[in-house]
C-alpha cells in the first residue's frame, strides 16, 4: 500500500481542517518545508490539496506546489480548485504526477475526459469526497445529488481507474477510516485503485487498510500531532 501524506494548502499555510470546515483549522507551518521535512523521513509520494484554490473555483497555489516539485523528488498528486483545462494544465506544468478532480467530475465530466485524451486517464484521480452517500463539491461545501457508486461506475465504465473516496464526517476527525465503505467499493469494483483518506488516527488504521487491501492510504492531522510511529510503519512496508 502506497503511504501518501497530505499537505492542504490556505493563505500559504499547511492547514488540516475538521471535517472540511475552513472555520476549524489548525496550521502547521510553511508548506515547501513540511514537504521537504516529509521527504527526510522516507516518504516518497505526497497528495497537495489548493483549499484557497477550491473556494475560490480556480487554481491558486500552483506557485506552491512548483516550489515542492522544485526542491524535492516527492511524487505529488494535487487537487482544488481545477475547473478548467487551463488549471489541469497549470497543474501539471507546477510538476505535479497526477491530478485529482472533484468537483467538476460532478459538473463537467466532459472537461475530465479533455485531461484523461491529453494526459492520460491513468494521470487523473477521481475525488470522490461523500458526505451522507453523496458526491460533496466546492471544497466539500456543497452537497451534490450524485450517489458515490454511481459516480464511480459512470468514470470507471470509461476507463478511469484512480478514485480517492473520503469520507467527510471523518476527516480531520482521527475516529478511524471508513474500512466498511471502501469495502464495499472494492468489492463491486475490483480493478479501481482505491486510495482511502479521512479518519486515521494512527499507525494500527493504517496498517488496518493495508490488511483490507486498499491500494493507498492519505493521512495528515495524526501525521502532525504525532500519532504515526514512521519507524513501525516502515518496519510494516518491509515486511
Amino acid at each position: 500500500m502506497l503511504l501518501v501524506p497530505a499537505i492542504d494548502i490556505i493563505g500559504g499555510q499547511c492547514v488540516r481542517l475538521r471535517e472540511g470546515d475552513y472555520a476549524r483549522q489548525t496550521t502547521y507551518g510553511d508548506p515547501v518545508e513540511v514537504a521537504i521535512a516529509l521527504e527526510s523521513q522516507g516518504f516518497e509520494r505526497l497528495h497537495v490539496v489548493d483549499l484557497d484554490g477550491a473556494r475560490s473555483h480556480h487554481i491558486v497555489n500552483d506557485h506552491i506546489l512548483a516550489e515542492i516539485c522544485r526542491r524535492t523528488s516527492l511524487t505529488v498528486d494535487f487537487g482544488g480548485g481545477l475547473k478548467t483545462d487551463e488549471d489541469v494544465a497549470k497543474a501539471f506544468d507546477s510538476g505535479a504526477a497526477q491530478v485529482t478532480l472533484g468537483s467538476v467530475a460532478v459538473t463537467n465530466p466532459a472537461m475530465v475526459d479533455r485531461a484523461a485524451e491529453r494526459y492520460g486517464a491513468d494521470r487523473i484521480i477521481l475525488g470522490a469526497d461523500v458526505k451522507d452517500g453523496c458526491i460533496a463539491i466546492n471544497g466539500w461545501i456543497d452537497r451534490s445529488e450524485v450517489e458515490l457508486m454511481r459516480f464511480i461506475e459512470s468514470y470507471h465504465s470509461r476507463g478511469y481507474s484512480y478514485v480517492l473516496c473520503t469520507d467527510i464526517s471523518r476527516d480531520g476527525m482521527m475516529t478511524g477510516p471508513a474500512i466498511d465503505l471502501y469495502k464495499q467499493i472494492m468489492e463491486r469494483f475490483p480493478r479501481v485503485h482505491l486510495i482511502a483518506s479521512g479518519g486515521v488516527s494512527s499507525t494500527d488504521d493504517i496498517i488496518a487498510l493495508g490488511d483490507a487491501g486498499l491500494h493507498s492510504v492519505v493521512f495528515g492531522r495524526a501525521y502532525y500531532e504525532g500519532r504515526i510511529d514512521i519507524k513501525r510503519l516502515w518496519d510494516w512496508q518491509n515486511a
